[in-house]
């Protein structure tokens, strides 16, 4: 058996095992390097390590420090208070705020399913108070994530433009970004129709919006484990209480008889009344880091990830609360991720096989129908594990297909980039998963199966669609 094909068994072993397993991706993609390098291709520890994204290290760490201050400090809060406040009671743009806000989270650095984590329960709290339907939102959530995930300094584009330029292709983030960008757009508008957009038209939140029996957005009430009101005699009653989004939980009051009565949960915090957070100096300078580290990385040609880092250094010293935790805060499983499926690809890179792999699917004689089942497997693996390793992986594979030329370099990574990430709706991606398990609880059964079919259409329907804008034109 060669070392291409010992190599690719085990990179099919790492997306197979950690799928179905608890263990790590990324851990297991520095043990595939070390086992495949040291007793297959006779490397030394150093070679391996010569494979380790040093570059991408710092740039996913600086980011996720950043955006941890930004959450300590409530810099994030303000945002999707200011922004659900924009909208003025106007529920058919809630959904859009959702989009909107999440889109700006991970485009300023954000991991997608750490700004899923953040704004799902948010969005489910409006879907229960405004009888908006949980899939409806949970989706713009998701495409929001997608949406901003591959802006310049963003975890899904350093991934992909540092991909792409370490193996000197022509790249155009800015393209791929906004490419993005409108394709979850528009995607989100017929999210928008299918999942019942239509009926918010009009509608206000003044308007009366608390939950109706039988509609998307009932949860179940609270009820006592094992009886319907309590038990007499004067011991504490165990409570099995229904989750919810909302911030309260359900409270257990003593009576001079000594049950426990069971008082309704309050209504959602209304996110248009005048409780919502205001603007400080540390939000102040926040904001203005984040803005400056835009305006850097767009214009300059300054190290995203060392931008990100003196961003949050200067606020560290500035504010001190704000960073505390925030390091514990990075996205360290996501750092691990990628560095290490980057780590693995480097040692196929060093024996040969992206290169006998790339002018394998070349030598198919089609290159249209080479770049269509590149984007096929990325959309359909992603849906089932990490789009980040997927992006770590699939790109360098397809490198010596898109140095032939037959096919756009710049068309094709988007077409992989959308078609991968598109998927995550999948409730066995994270990001479904999140959405899944903030639902109400008496719909999350229902969200789950929406999830899955509409996850498992993307990733049919996705591919296609990408490669007929993005791939084919580059052809004609």
């Amino acid at each position: 058996m060669s070392d291409h094909v010992i190599s690719l068994i085990a990179l099919a072993l790492v997306f197979t095992v950690a799928t179905f397993t608890s263990v790590h991706m990324g851990a297991l993609a520095i043990v595939a390097a070390f086992v495949v390098g040291t007793f297959f291709v006779h490397e030394s520890a150093d070679e391996i390590f010569g494979g380790f994204p040093g570059d991408l290290f710092v740039v996913l760490v600086g980011v996720t420090f950043l955006f941890a201050i930004a959450k300590n400090n409530g810099t994030v809060d303000w945002l999707v208070h200011a922004s659900t406040r924009a909208v003025r009671g106007r529920i058919a743009l809630i959904p859009w705020v959702m989009f909107l806000v999440t889109a700006v989270l991970t485009a300023v650095g954000a991991v997608v399913p750490a700004a899923v984590a953040i704004i799902a329960p948010i969005g489910m709290g409006f879907a229960v108070r405004y009888r908006i339907n949980p899939v409806l939102l949970g989706l713009f959530v998701i495409n929001g994530a997608s949406a901003g995930g591959f802006s310049p300094i963003s975890i899904f584009g350093s991934i992909t433009n540092g991909v792409v330029s370490r193996n000197d292709l022509p790249g155009n983030p800015m393209l791929l970004f906004a490419s993005s960008f409108v394709f979850n757009a528009l995607l989100s508008v017929v999210v928008f129709f299918l999942f019942g957009g239509r009926e918010l038209m009009g509608r206000r939140a003044q308007d009366g919006g608390g939950p109706v029996p039988g509609n998307a957005g009932d949860v179940p009430e609270a009820r006592p484990k094992g009886g319907d009101t309590g038990a007499p005699g004067g011991g504490a009653v165990a409570l099995q209480t229904s989750t919810t989004v909302t911030p309260t939980s359900t409270t257990v009051t003593p009576t001079s008889t000594g049950t426990a009565e069971l008082s309704d949960p309050p209504d959602p915090p209304d996110p248009f009344g005048p409780s919502a957070l205001r603007l400080n100096r540390v939000r102040v300078l926040t904001l203005t880091g984040l803005l400056g580290l835009v305006l850097g990385a767009l214009f300059t040609d300054l190290n995203v990830g060392l931008l990100a880092l003196t961003v949050a250094v200067v606020l560290s010293l500035l504010a001190p609360e704000s960073a505390k935790g925030a390091v514990d805060r990075c996205a360290w499983s996501t750092v691990l991720l990628v560095c290490g499926v980057v780590t693995f690809v480097g040692t196929m890179e060093r024996i040969g096989t992206i290169d006998w792999l790339g002018h394998s699917v070349a030598d198919i004689g089609a290159p249209l129908l080479g770049a269509l089942l590149i984007c096929c497997i990325g959309a359909v693996v992603s849906a089932f594990a990490s789009t980040t390793g997927i992006l770590g992986a699939l790109i360098p594979l397809a490198v010596p297909f898109l140095l032939g030329g037959e096919v756009g370099a710049v068309g094709m990574v988007i077409a992989l980039a959308i078609s991968s990430s598109v998927v995550d709706s999948s409730p066995i991606s994270t990001s479904g998963a999140l959405v899944t398990a903030h639902a109400p609880e008496g719909q999350r059964d229902a969200v789950f199966r929406k999830l899955m079919t509409w996850g498992l259409s993307m990733a049919a329907i996705a591919p296609p669609v990408t490669w007929m804008i993005f791939v084919v034109p580059g052809r004609l």
